[in-house]
């Protein structure tokens, strides 16, 4: 496993280079106050008047005045042009609970590059972007999700996975779900608990974006 750089038992917000608004910002910090950037993500984060506790990435997109205000003993580089920056970032945090900024709603071959780090990631991530919240579902466990009846439940799946469901106006149970096959967006909750559990890693969540807090508690457990 590689060396973390970032390390609590807290929350770690994690911005990438794609769009941030404020509010998201607040609504990501008050949950978990601890800022890492992606690379690029640091201007993004100087914009908001925020130093970030730690950069980490290539450095092929932070820029030189970004990078003399943050300073070396922030600056923590990763040469390897293999993977992005976010799953530079995100290998490199142990926290209870990332929440990823400025991954959704920018080019869409950087948010197709996010979830595939995410679905192969043992740590806990919920992305925050937009109208939603987007996770991946750790595969075998029980996710119990308290909605209202009515409210949206997209399934992408990054690979073939079968799974259960509970509380959803069409149920998956029997159903082998794939990205080039049946997939499961625009799905309604009719009970006041979701219950959903997959039997392999790689399924995508997306949720109502009122339902951060839904999603974190989650995968908390």
């Amino acid at each position: 496993m590689e060396k973390s750089i970032v390390n609590t038992l807290g929350g770690v917000t994690l911005m990438a280079g794609g769009p941030v608004t404020g509010r998201d910002v607040v609504l990501a910090r008050k949950r978990a106050p601890i800022l890492v950037a992606a690379d690029g993500g640091a201007d993004r984060a100087l914009a908001c008047g925020i130093m970030p506790d730690a950069v980490i990435g290539d450095f092929d997109s932070l820029s030189a005045g970004g990078r003399a205000r943050i300073g070396a003993d922030r600056l923590h580089a990763i040469a390897e042009q293999e993977t992005t920056d976010f799953d530079k970032a995100l290998r490199s945090i142990r926290a209870g609970f990332v929440i990823g900024l400025g991954c959704l709603g920018g080019r869409l071959d950087h948010s197709l590059a996010v979830l595939n780090t995410l679905v192969r990631s043992a740590q806990a991530c919920v992305l925050l972007g937009g109208p939603d919240v987007v996770f991946a579902a750790p595969p075998g466990r029980r996710l119990a999700l308290k909605m209202a009846v009515g409210a949206r439940l997209s399934l992408f799946p990054m690979g073939q996975i079968g799974g259960q469901s509970q509380g959803l106006k069409w149920p998956i149970d029997g159903l082998s779900l794939a990205p080039d096959a049946q997939i499961g967006t625009s799905n309604r909750v009719v009970a006041r608990e979701v219950v959903l559990r997959f039997d392999q890693p790689g399924m995508i969540v997306i949720l109502p974006r009122r339902y951060l807090d839904t999603a974190l508690a989650t995968l908390a457990h």
